[in-house]
């Protein structure tokens, strides 16, 4: 598994929608990169220039939304994820 360096964080990105509301099929390149997952780890924080850390704001197993077009996909073990700074999310799903 991957460690997110400072102020990242880990997603699973959930399943792009295979049909729409009214039950149309969308083909692959119709259907939009998800921006809703699963927060699988977290960096070690920020670090101000007294060095201290400030921790980030989520943990592990948050579901969390961030912009649509934020970070970078790595693929780790055959599995798509995103590794996001925490400025790119958006809000925790409870």
């Amino acid at each position: 598994m991957l460690k997110p360096l400072g102020e990242r964080v880990l997603i699973r990105p959930n399943e792009a929608e295979e049909r729409t509301v009214g039950g149309i099929i969308l083909p692959d390149t119709a259907r939009r990169r998800p921006h809703e997952g699963a927060v699988l780890a977290v960096g070690s924080g920020r670090e101000l220039k007294d060095g201290t850390r400030v921790p980030v704001a989520v943990k592990v197993g948050d579901s969390v939304i961030y912009s649509r077009y934020a970070g970078t996909e790595v693929r780790v073990s055959g599995e798509d994820l995103v590794i996001v700074e925490e400025d790119s999310l958006l809000a925790v799903k409870e």
